[in-house]
């Protein structure tokens, strides 16, 4: 019997998300028997430790006895259990410098820690994620910054309704204007962001048309792989190439700014990988962009003038054109680029996120734990006994 506890989030601010709604862990107790799930109490989870209760999942602070804890956020040093299997976004794969003690305190307390980003297909494919209510809830709010700044109109905050369901009501009866819109990206938020347009009847058009024509009514272009990177030398794409030797090519983006209102990005971004565009290029006269949508949230990243997170609950701040420092967002000025850069976003709409994690948690990774070997998460996991595994020894100079 494999004995699997659900954390209680203690990272500040906490987030509300969980990997397993009280409906599916009853689920999982009656269709994988050698698993058993236990619920550590928690005051700010989305799901009250009543709901867990009736549903017959026993509650306990003792975690103890755990073989596997599953959480969402980084868990805090002083609350990892040494020896045991988690399960989080440790983000640590990247190297990024504000979890470099957390990594080392994985090595020396001897934890396995699988990484939800890391578990993918042996192409290289994410299985799990919450992209997808990143991409939904970053759409809404870089629509909602829109409208506010504009006063064409108006949206409720994504985190102010019970659920995805009462969002779509609050876009009943919404008739936008005429803005034009690029998403950049191809995976899970993007599919995200596509719902969210196709629900708000914003017709889509193609890379050149949108380049070259006005329309009179909202419409937007998806910008991803040929249409958003060529080759220096050549200026084709390979999606082959392009994956193995990112630094070879160089981003298009530029050339959609002056036609361009609301930029929603949700692409994949190392530094080997070319910005979108750079700090300088939002001097220029042409440039249209009032509103950016970071929904991936890379600090200085494809989106140069991310300058920070945001908040939920102040999730827009605003970037002076002249001299790129921050400033008062909602000025419609001309002079002033509104960012968007939530690193949380599904956390807006805890509960449908919890539900859809979930949904994919157990059915393609449930069945990996109960397997005597399972290259899923051999190749998901960064560390063990001590040691970084062979997958992420790249990671030596940062993890010791």
């Amino acid at each position: 019997m494999i004995r699997i506890g659900l954390i209680r989030e203690r990272k500040k601010l906490p987030d509300e998300r969980v990997a397993f709604t009280p409906r599916q862990c009853t689920y999982i107790h009656a269709n994988y028997p050698g698993i058993k799930i236990v619920v550590e109490p928690s005051p700010t989870r989305c799901y009250l430790d009543e709901e867990y209760a009736a549903e017959g999942i026993e509650l306990t602070d003792d975690m103890s006895s755990c073989d596997i804890l599953i959480g969402v956020k980084e868990v805090p040093v002083d609350f990892l259990k040494p020896g045991k299997t988690y399960f989080f976004f440790s983000h640590t794969k990247k190297k990024q410098e504000h979890n470099k003690g957390l990594m080392q305190v994985l090595i020396s307390k001897r934890i396995r820690m699988i990484d939800y980003e890391c578990l993918t297909y042996a192409d290289e494919q994410r299985i799990l994620g919450f992209g997808y209510y990143a991409g939904i809830v970053g759409a809404h709010n870089g629509l909602m910054a829109y409208g506010r700044k504009t006063g064409k109109y108006t949206l409720p905050a994504a985190h102010k309704v019970k659920d995805y369901e009462e969002l779509l009501e609050s876009y009943e009866h919404l008739k936008l204007p005429n803005i034009k819109i690029a998403l950049t990206g191809s995976g899970k938020v993007a599919t995200g962001v596509l719902d969210v347009l196709a629900r708000l009847d914003i017709e889509p058009v193609e890379p050149a048309d949108f380049i070259s024509h006005e329309y009179e009514y909202p419409v937007f272009t998806h910008l991803k792989g040929s249409s958003l990177y060529a080759r220096k030398d050549n200026n084709l794409f390979h999606r082959d190439d392009f994956h193995a030797n990112p630094q070879a090519y160089k981003c298009l983006f530029t050339s959609y700014v002056h036609q361009t209102d609301i930029l929603m990005n949700g692409i994949y971004w190392d530094h080997d990988i070319a910005r979108l565009f750079e700090k300088e290029d939002i001097r220029r006269k042409d440039w249209r962009i009032s509103v950016i949508s970071d929904i991936t949230c890379d600090i200085d990243g494809s989106v140069p003038i991310n300058v920070g997170s945001s908040t939920i609950a102040d999730p827009v701040y605003g970037i002076d054109r002249v001299t790129t420092q921050k400033t008062a967002p909602y000025q419609n000025t001309g002079n002033v680029i509104d960012i968007m850069a939530v690193d949380n976003l599904p956390n807006e709409l805890p509960r449908d996120a919890s539900e859809y994690f979930g949904q994919h948690l157990e059915k393609y990774i449930l069945p990996e734990l109960l397997k005597s070997k399972s290259d899923i998460l051999d190749r998901a996991t960064i560390c063990e006994n001590g040691t970084l595994t062979s997958y992420y020894e790249y990671l030596s100079d940062y993890a010791y």
